[in-house]
Formats: structure tokens, C-alpha cells, sequence
């Protein structure tokens, strides 16, 4: 049977009586790019520094290339790490930071320099290996960080959101950088972030964590196409969410409107809520009721984002966002009256019952259920 390489199984951590990990179970395989992804507080940074050794769990077990790491302390433990706040030392030159661990290891003075000049080439930092941290900007001084986390050609790189310090032009940079290092390398890296943005466009895998659970894991395009649940289809992207009236077990009655589910759902629920993407929203295009959701509604603002406009629709006591990217025809005027269709395969159903959700910015309405999609969740 294959083995992961890095393998985590039922993994609990406490602090008094506050539960940071509840029973966190993952397979990582070797070479992959991992995002941990979620809200201040879910527990990812304590995960990750649970592989690393940092912060001992209360019960679970770790095991990495086949050996079990739980009880392992950090020192002996094959991982590179870089933190938010690079953590490099201010006393050492660009050349001492990064070979730091090979001095400690005993490596030759010739060796070192070597790696040393090997890796400021990778990073794309040639010839600086005289100056000091505070001669440094912050994108270059995250780039020493992150080769002094290879230095020792280590099985699994930990990066503790490396970006959030950074401006946005240096963030969106070192960003492809990374992530091209990372396949030319081909190591095992896991990365923690709160940004859905950097998860998107980096991981192979989204790890999503709330309240000390993983709430889903899948591909980027599994993550937001098929959120597993209704915290999940929140916290990545915007999501229109319309309370929705049972009138059996299949149709749901929103904004005016019948809808047909594809499954039926469990007796005895008589209300849930339907969500659909601000992109997946079509304008007067006069499909079919059964291939879909019709909704009427009115255009109350027009936001422009850039590459699309963001339209803000009033329908029956609610507002909903669509995201409107034509570039052949002008946008519907403020006021005007338009007609909406939603195909099936972009619908999502959310049962009543359900945990509330915290309030997704520019959506008024907020979901209050877990998640079933329509098509299936994906797992």
C-alpha cells in the first residue's frame, strides 16, 4: 500500500480548556504544495508548528518519510521553516544567516560558501552576501529566510504566511517565485495563510481549518467550484446565499421563484438557503426553468473592479452581487430591470439546520447551514 509522506492521524492539542486541534487527520505526498487556509484562530499556525515540533500535541500521531516524528524534538526533525517575521539574525551577514545550521552541522568553510552562493542564485540574490538585514528590503530579506530554510536540503519546507508582511506588488511576486522554486526543487512544502488568494493561485492542495477542524481539503478548483459545506463556500470567494422555502422534498421556493433539486432532501425540512457565485449569475439569456433558476430583479449600483463590474441586484427584500465581464456589451444602468439565470450545476442547497456564519463583506445576506450541493460536495 503507498504511503504518504507525511501523515498525520487524529492529532488533538489544548490549551486549558480551549481545543486548537480536534482529531486533525491528513495525508501530505512527497513533492506536493499544501495550504493550510483559514480565519485567525482555526488552529493552522498551531498545526504547523505541531509538525515542526514547536508546539507538542496532546495525542495523535505524526509520521514523516516513515518515521514517527511525534515525540521527536525539533533539532531532529527534517524540515527548513520561515516565519512571518523572517527571524533572521540582525548580527549576521546575508552569508552567516543562511549557513547558520551547515556551521552547526560541521559542514567545511569551502562547502558552505558554496551552498551559500547556490542558493542566493536561486533565490535571485547574487552578490549580497556581505550586507546585513537592515540593509535589506523586506521582499529580499524573506528570500534570505527562505534559503536558509533550504540550507540544509531538508524533506519538507513549513512557511508560516512568509507574504503577509510584504506589499502587495512584492507579495504577488514572491509568490511565483516560491512556487517556481518549489517545483524546480520538487519538495515537500506546506504553507499557511488566512489569504484564499494565495491558496488559490499557489497550493496543489487546500487544507481549509475552522475552529481547530478541517472543514474540507481538495484542489483549488474542488475548494471553490464544490465548497463541501457553508463556512467553506463563505470563506472562499463571495457567495450569494437566498433564504429558500420548502414546498416538498425537491422544490425550494426563493426570491419568487421554484427551483427543483436534482436529490431530495431529508423529511422534515422545511427551509435552507440556495448559493450561487456572483459570476456564475446570467443576464436575460431566457433559459429554460428546468435548467436552472430564473430570478427577476433590479440594478441598484455598479462597482467597477477592474477587470469585471460588480453589479449589486435588489430582488424580493434582498440584495444579491453578480459579476459582470463582457467586453462586447456596456453593463445594465442603475435602475433598470433585469432578468437572472443560474445554471444547476452552479447551485448549491444549504439545509436550515446549521452553525452561524460570520458576515462575508459585500453580501448582505449571510448563510446559517451546512452545505449540500446540488451536483454532489465534493470530498
Amino acid at each position: 500500500m503507498h504511503a504518504a509522506y507525511l501523515s498525520i492521524d487524529q492529532l488533538y492539542k489544548h490549551f486549558g480548556d480551549f481545543t486548537a486541534l480536534d482529531d486533525i487527520s491528513l495525508q501530505v505526498e512527497e513533492g506536493e504544495f499544501i495550504c493550510f487556509l483559514g480565519p485567525s484562530g482555526c488552529g493552522k499556525t498551531t498545526l504547523l508548528r505541531a509538525i515542526a515540533g514547536l508546539e507538542p500535541s496532546d495525542g495523535g500521531t505524526i509520521i514523516q518519510g516513515g518515521r514517527n516524528i511525534g515525540n521527536v524534538s525539533p533539532s531532529k526533525r527534517d524540515f527548513g521553516i520561515v516565519f512571518q517575521s523572517y527571524a533572521l539574525f540582525p548580527n549576521l551577514n546575508v552569508a552567516d544567516n543562511i549557513s547558520y545550521g551547515l556551521v552547526n552541522s560541521k559542514v567545511s568553510k569551502t562547502a558552505r560558501g558554496n551552498r551559500v552562493a547556490q542558493l542566493l542564485a536561486q533565490v535571485d540574490l547574487v552578490g549580497i552576501e556581505e550586507k546585513f538585514p537592515a540593509q535589506l528590503s523586506g521582499g529580499q530579506q524573506q528570500r534570505v529566510a527562505l534559503a536558509r530554510a533550504l540550507a540544509m536540503e531538508p524533506g519538507l519546507l513549513l512557511l508560516d504566511e512568509p507574504l503577509s508582511a510584504l506589499d502587495a506588488n512584492v507579495r504577488h511576486h514572491l509568490r511565483g517565485e516560491i512556487c517556481s522554486l518549489q517545483r524546480a526543487l520538487g519538495i515537500t512544502t506546506i504553507m499557511v495563510t488566512h489569504d484564499q488568494e494565495e491558496a488559490l493561485t499557489m497550493a496543489d492542495r487546500i487544507v481549509v481549518m475552522n475552529a481547530g477542524k478541517i472543514e474540507q481539503i481538495g484542489t483549488p478548483e474542488q475548494i471553490y467550484r464544490h465548497p463541501r459545506n457553508a463556512f467553506v463556500a463563505n470563506f472562499i470567494g463571495s457567495m450569494n446565499i437566498l433564504d429558500g422555502e420548502l414546498l416538498d422534498e425537491a422544490t425550494v421556493l426563493v426570491a419568487g421563484s421554484e427551483f427543483t433539486l436534482d436529490q431530495p432532501v431529508a423529511t422534515g425540512v422545511r427551509k435552507g438557503k440556495l448559493g450561487f457565485r456572483p459570476e456564475s449569475i446570467q443576464l436575460n439569456t431566457n433559459q429554460p426553468i428546468e435548467h436552472g433558476l430564473v430570478l427577476k430583479g433590479r440594478i441598484l449600483e455598479k462597482v467597477f473592479m477592474g477587470a469585471f463590474v460588480r453589479l449589486r441586484i435588489a430582488l424580493k427584500g434582498l440584495t444579491i452581487e453578480l459579476d459582470f465581464t463582457s467586453q462586447r456589451t456596456a453593463p445594465p444602468d442603475v435602475e433598470q430591470r433585469v432578468d437572472l439565470f443560474i445554471a444547476r450545476n452552479d447551485i448549491h442547497f444549504y439545509p436550515h439546520e446549521a452553525r452561524v456564519l460570520p458576515v462575508k463583506a459585500g453580501v448582505e445576506s449571510t448563510a446559517q447551514s451546512s452545505l449540500l450541493n446540488v451536483q454532489g460536495a465534493v470530498q
